[in-house]
């Protein structure tokens, strides 16, 4: 399955990303004794570790007894009698006597022998070809879309980094560019530009998962084993008849349910989790700066407004979302009540008083701040309730270039895109994109027209809103691009 996808502004990412470092011993050890592997399922103990070692070594002796039967053309059964018969018809006393002329190197072979690889033609040029494709393939080029999904098959969790080649003939392209396996079940990713690494901008994403932690990636890096950074997690773990666990301090202390980076304070993570707390994290000191409990269930989703940064939204299965001021902490905030728990929310980009959210049961409602502030003791209703789907509405995405429209994926299998002009929604397209059950949707800053749709089947699919001809009518205005394929689907 595919829990999360989101995108990479074009030209962000290095030309050529560089392969990490292999960790040192001092690194390994350090993953050890965070109980990292045994967190991930990789070993229980540490007798299973000697075990593991043991049996590695084992392996080693077994590979070079048979490399060495090998280079005598015998297998480990093979009789010694025969093996000395071998030896006394290659004679090898003799073998640099000249035997009638015959040349050991001689043109009898065709010429086909070289004494290496360096100075054959053949091989070098095919070498040179495979040297320059393996770069092409390695290069992500400005005009790159970049997207990053979280996936998990066969209880093995990672972020793909897929290109998207969009071409003007309307042949676009996808592939994997390179992946970073996860210790942990993810659940929700943010992308951060805020150069962890020092300088103006980076390239890192954010990963929640199934443990207490955020772990941070530098995109740029391929083979990294383990992230740039953790925020909060697991520092220690005792086993026996009375079990604990030691967590960081400040850490969350149950699952990561939803992330948001503040695009306009670059240095600001908001995190919502299973322990009913909503987080706000400085990620380049790596340290909690504020906790947040005005929920009373699990925390589902958090948002920044983009026009008044200091303001985040929150949602919960508690049937509530609040509206929280930074710079009025203390402060308990304006409180919606909902009728479901919530699945997903997100404030309008085009207007800093208006978001969504969308419930478990199907519907999604909107809401305008300014009721709330002009009378803060009445009863705060929606601005509309949108009954989207048959199931719960797992993911929501405005278009960043096209006013009111908003595209949702539901666990009915279905991905709909909507014209909320004037507070009364209609269906612009609808569409079954093969995904199954639909956890993620994100439109492209890039190309707005273009939405990233992830599901249970676990094939990440790109659908060109604007090959919709009901789209065009209603939105068109808001490009000038024109129509290609409806939808590039992948999977791996």
């Amino acid at each position: 399955m595919i829990a999360a996808v989101c995108w990479v502004p074009k030209g962000v990412s290095k030309v050529v990303p560089v392969v990490a470092e292999p960790p040192s011993k001092e690194e390994i050890e350090e993953i050890l004794k965070s109980g990292a592997l045994e967190r991930s399922g990789y070993g229980e103990d540490e007798e299973d570790e000697e075990m593991d070692v043991n049996a590695a070594k084992h392996t080693d002796e077994v590979a070079h007894a048979l490399a060495a039967a090998g280079a005598l053309g015998k297998t480990p059964g093979s009789n010694f009698d025969d093996i000395t018969d071998g030896l006394k018809e290659l004679d090898m006393e003799h073998y640099d006597e000249e035997d009638d002329g015959i040349q050991v190197f001689s043109s009898g072979l065709g010429d086909a022998y070289y004494p290496s690889n360096d100075v054959d033609p053949y091989l070098k040029d095919k070498d040179e070809d495979d040297d320059e494709e393996e770069i092409e393939d390695m290069v992500i080029k400005p005009t790159d879309a970049v997207i990053v999904c979280a996936r998990t098959e066969d209880d093995v969790s990672h972020l793909e980094v897929w290109i998207f080649e969009e071409s003007r003939d309307g042949d676009s392209n996808m592939y994997v560019h390179h992946d970073i396996i996860l210790p942990a079940f993810p659940l929700c990713t943010t992308w951060i530009d805020c150069n962890l690494k020092g300088g103006d901008k980076g390239n890192f994403i954010a990963v929640g998962s199934m443990e207490p932690s955020i772990e941070i990636w530098d995109l740029d890096l391929i083979d990294e084993v383990q992230p740039f950074m953790s925020l909060g997690g697991i520092s220690k773990k005792k086993k026996g008849k009375k079990a604990s666990v030691k967590y960081k301090k400040d850490s969350h202390k149950d699952s990561i349910l939803g992330l948001a980076w503040n695009k306009e304070v670059r240095n600001v993570l908001a995190s919502a989790s299973a322990d009913e707390s909503v987080k706000v994290w400085d990620v380049v000191t790596g340290k909690c700066s504020l906790t947040l409990e005005h929920h009373t269930d699990k925390v589902q989703a958090v948002a920044w407004n983009r026009h008044v940064p200091e303001v985040l939204l929150s949602g919960s299965f508690d049937h509530s979302v609040v509206m929280m001021d930074m710079r009025s902490p203390s402060h308990t905030g304006i409180k919606w009540l909902v009728n479901a728990d919530v699945e997903s929310l997100e404030w309008d980009p085009h207007t800093e008083h208006s978001f969504v959210v969308s419930l478990e049961d199907g519907t999604v409602q909107g809401y305008d701040i300014r009721a709330a502030a002009s009378n803060p003791k009445s009863e705060l209703r929606p601005s509309f309730t949108l009954h989207a789907h048959d199931k719960a509405v797992c993911t929501i995405s405005y278009n960043p270039s096209a006013p009111h429209m908003l595209a949702t994926g539901s666990t009915d299998k279905m991905v709909k895109l909507w014209d909320l002009s004037n507070n009364q929604p209609s269906c612009v397209a609808s569409r079954n994109p093969k995904a199954g059950a639909v956890f993620s949707v994100s439109f492209c800053e890039d190309s707005p027209f273009l939405l990233a749709i992830g599901g249970s089947k676990g094939r990440l699919e790109v659908w060109d809103t604007l090959s919709d001809p009901g789209v065009v009518k209603r939105f068109g205005s808001h490009t000038n691009r024109r129509t290609v394929p409806a939808l590039g689907v992948a999977s791996s």
